[in-house]
This record gives C-alpha cells, sequence and structure tokens, in this order.
C-alpha cells in the first residue's frame, strides 16, 4: 500500500509521531499482516508492505484509512515472481 498524507495527516504525525505504530496496529487488527514499513521521499509518503488473506479485506482497510481523510491509499496486488513463473510454465504445459 502507498500512502500519501494530506495536509491534516502530516499535522497529526508532526505532533504525534507514534501515530504511524498507531496506525500499523489498527491495520493488523482489520485481519492484515504489516511485514514491513518505510517513509518514503518522492511521490509517496509512505510504502506499507502488507499480508491479506484475500482482496475484499485489502480493500476494506484501504477504505476505512482513506475514509478518515487524512491520507490517500493506492494498494497493489503483488504476485512473487515463483508464483508468476509456475504459472506461466502450467500454461505452456496446457498449450
Amino acid at each position: 500500500m502507498l500512502t500519501t498524507l494530506g495536509p491534516d495527516g502530516w499535522e497529526t504525525l508532526r505532533q504525534n509521531p507514534e501515530r504511524i505504530l498507531q496506525v500499523r496496529s489498527e491495520v493488523e487488527a482489520m485481519g492484515l499482516k504489516v511485514v514491513a514499513q518505510y517513509a518514503l521521499m518522492g511521490q509517496y509518503d509512505f510504502l506499507n508492505v502488507i499480508e491479506a488473506p484475500d482482496e475484499s479485506t485489502m480493500a476494506r482497510a484501504a477504505i476505512m484509512l482513506a475514509a478518515r481523510g487524512t491520507m490517500r491509499t493506492t494498494t497493489l496486488a503483488a504476485i512473487p515472481v515463483e508464483d508468476l513463473v509456475r504459472m506461466l510454465r502450467a500454461d505452456a504445459d496446457q498449450a
């Protein structure tokens, strides 16, 4: 999940830097596992590597977080490269 904070989000973070850790706990309470978190310097402010049981659980979490109005989210489904190779091999074998 890539996130961009709005002005209110940055103000909250400036006043309470530990808020980042609280959000992590909130995300995990939604049934997700936060694998890693990174602050970014560029188009996005944070990258959170998150494992979700399914896409709908991830979508629900993204909507719940964005609904607060302090940040915008972009989620990307990621497939391990090894899994992609297996899928492509299976397709090639069936052709």
